[in-house]
């Protein structure tokens, strides 16, 4: 742990654990069972019986389960020959659903089955677990998880629906515990009323008839002066309680009641707040400024316009903080409780703080969408937002809200982040990742001059701080684009030094999600081995889902080793989670050999016309434009572009590029030598 996040944990701060890995699989149980890759795939089966199986799994996640048991108990009108039988048929269907996964997330032997709990995220399983700071808590997480346990999994066996009941109710009891266990802890201690109040609206979601629940909302309502409200909140639990188990509310609930209509409750007069900052983050506390070599970004409690929704705004904020803390260049701060009053949270306090950067956000809900705005300001000599998105879903998809809203969110703030640090013409950082930051710009242009600096930069960084992992890695990409661009006087001997550097940035950070991105493609690009390249992809991935540079350079691999479709899947989450990239140029070259490979060419020239426009001297972009060219016909207009490719690389040819150019399969080497010939590209 930095020194940063140690004196921000002893402030009682959250320095959120930015080696914290995802799960590779999430799983909901409530409602329609659904499981999605960290990758986003759908991996649900299509047979319902596949799906009961998942479903059973997930709910005695650790345990090896027989499956003879399985089998009786979905298969329970047929002979165990054939029940067993049956159950391998759906098992394989499962695995298959699963692909790649499989291995991981399902273990099988001839008697038993078991999931391992260790790499899946399961809904049931995070609300009953105990709060973490960096998730949603118990019961945000249980209102935006509604449904019944497995609901769309009745009537698949008298057996399953009579398990299944069981689950239900001991679900069910479990989940009310939880609830009584938050709400005696906010009932013995000094909580303030809207965040009692939001605590209790979040279990009455979850179970309507909770009077605990119920008693503490009318109480807090009261003590906000929203005596009508509490009053209110009476009838809705007695209406509840009437329909849905036919009873009357009890005798203290309804002695509350009257407490409150006879006036006997005066509403608790508070303090009007003020402007003071919050006891965990009050300017003068003993906070220590870190050091200017690392940045800080803090994460401001997000805002709401409805009270019920203060609670979810705030677990929206440290969902972002936690997926911010996995980009390892910069250490992320937030705030542990939720803050109403926005006065507090000025200027001069913020850079009391040592953040360089701040996110805020608004939750504004309406009839039937949520609209969430976000945006990022750089706390310089002048505070000023640098970057803001809107994201709106309905009320309905709110399970979704990490892929919808956080994923987008903290992909586009890295970039940003970066292209601002590289862009300062006094550098506000010191030490070795300042001169990586000096250096990266230089990609955006690929001229010779400045680029033969940009490595001489990388260099020093490495001389300075050999530890650092993201000036390792960033020689290496250079290495990569120096030997790309025809520059590099020995190619065996920047291979090697590419190879050295990223394995180096590996190993002196191995959480490092960039680093194994530029080991992926080293491994791609120069020493040709896709296998193991997909290997540190999909490392990087699982670190970081959120990186675009992953998911574009790994798009690269798949076209290298001959799967376009796939390459085309990785682009579009790439381009998905971007909206500001200042190295676009490189996603638009990997599209363009995308559709060469797929042989859509109109689509290729769309592609390869903008990106040698956004880097006139990238020459490996001219190369695919001019393929699509050759294969459309269009030999007279690929004329200017060959030519400014000859200026780039005066020996290039098409034997040249076919020798060099990692493809593997033969056939798209004689597409791309096809489509460079009809161009006029020289033979060679």
């Amino acid at each position: 742990m930095s020194l940063a996040q140690q004196n921000a944990n002893q402030n009682n701060l959250v320095a959120l654990d930015v080696g914290a890995r995802q799960a590779i699989v999430r799983i909901h149980l409530l409602g329609a069972l659904r499981a999605i890759s960290y990758l986003g795939e759908d991996l649900v089966p299509r047979g319902r019986k596949s799906r009961a199986i998942l479903g059973y799994l997930c709910l005695h996640a650790g345990q090896r389960v027989p499956r003879a048991k399985i089998a009786a108990l979905l298969w329970d009108r047929v002979p165990d020959h054939q029940a067993r039988a049956s159950l391998r048929q759906s098992l394989r269907e499962l695995l298959l659903a699963f692909g790649s996964l499989a291995d991981e997330v399902l273990e099988t032997d001839a008697e038993m089955i078991r999931l391992n709990q260790r790499v899946c995220w399961v809904d049931s399983a995070a609300i009953l677990a105990g709060p973490h700071p960096a998730n949603l808590l118990r019961t945000d997480l249980a209102a935006l998880c509604e449904g019944e346990l497995l609901e769309d999994l009745n009537g698949i066996s008298e057996a399953f629906d009579e398990w299944l009941l069981m689950e239900r109710a001991r679900f069910a009891t479990e989940i009310t515990g939880v609830f009584d266990e938050e709400l005696h802890q906010i009932t013995q201690a000094d909580v303030p009323a809207e965040r009692r109040a939001g605590l209790a609206r979040r279990i009455i979601a979850c179970e309507p008839t909770h009077e605990g629940a119920s008693r503490i909302l009318m109480t807090a309502l009261a003590d906000m002066g929203e005596k009508a409200q509490a009053l209110r909140e009476f009838e809705r639990c007695r209406m509840a309680m009437q329909s849905r188990l036919e009873v009357e509310p009890s005798a203290e609930t309804r002695a509350l009641y009257d407490k409150l209509r006879s006036a006997q409750m005066r509403p608790k007069i508070e303090p009007e707040p003020g402007r003071e900052a919050p006891p965990e983050l009050r300017a003068g506390g003993a906070v220590s400024t870190p050091p200017t070599s690392r940045l800080r970004i803090g994460v401001i409690p997000f805002q709401a316009t409805a009270e019920e929704n203060t609670q979810l705004a705030f677990s929206l904020s440290q969902e972002i903080a936690s997926a911010l803390a996995r980009f390892r260049w910069f250490d992320v701060v937030a705030a542990l409780t939720p803050q109403p009053q926005m006065a507090q949270w000025d200027e001069a306090f913020l850079r009391a703080k040592g953040w360089h950067y701040a996110v805020e956000g608004n939750l504004i809900s309406g009839a039937d969408k949520i609209s969430f705005s976000v945006r990022l300001l750089d706390l310089g000599s002048e505070t000023r937002p640098v970057w803001n998105d809107r994201f709106e879903i309905t009320s309905d998809m709110l399970d979704q809200l990490h892929e919808k809203v956080v994923a987008p969110v903290v992909a586009r703030i890295d970039p940003v982040i970066l292209f601002i640090e590289g862009q300062q013409a006094v550098q506000r950082r010191s030490g070795a990742t300042s001169l990586v930051l000096q250096a990266l710009p230089v990609f955006v242009v690929m001229q010779r001059e400045p680029f033969e600096k940009a490595g001489t930069l990388l260099t020093e960084a490495l001389r300075i701080d050999p530890q650092n992992a993201k000036a390792a890695a960033w020689k290496a990409f250079w290495h990569v684009f120096h030997t790309g661009q025809g520059w590099a006087s020995d190619r065996g001997a920047s291979l090697q030094e590419a190879q050295e550097l990223a394995l180096r940035a590996i190993r002196n950070d191995p959480e490092n999600a960039e680093a194994y991105a530029i080991c992926g493609h080293v491994c791609s690009f120069l020493e040709r081995d896709y296998e193991l390249a997909r290997h540190y992809f999909n490392t990087a991935l699982r670190l970081n889902p959120n990186i675009t540079f992953a998911w574009a350079m790994s798009a690269a691999t798949y076209n290298y080793a001959g799967d376009p479709d796939a390459a085309l899947q990785h682009l579009q989450r790439y381009t998905a989670l971007s909206s500001f990239d200042p190295n676009a140029y490189f996603g638009d070259t990997i599209y363009t050999t995308t559709y060469v490979l797929k042989g859509d060419y109109a689509a290729a020239y769309r592609f390869g016309k903008r990106a040698v426009r956004a880097c006139p001297d990238f020459s490996n972009s001219y190369k695919h434009l001019l393929a699509a060219l050759g294969h459309l016909g269009r030999r007279e207009e690929a004329a200017p572009y060959l030519q400014k490719l000859l200026q780039l690389e005066p020996n290039f040819s098409i034997a040249q590029f076919i020798r060099t150019y990692p493809l593997a399969r033969p056939e798209d080497r004689e597409n791309y030598a096809r489509g460079l010939e009809l161009a006029g590209a020289p033979k060679g």
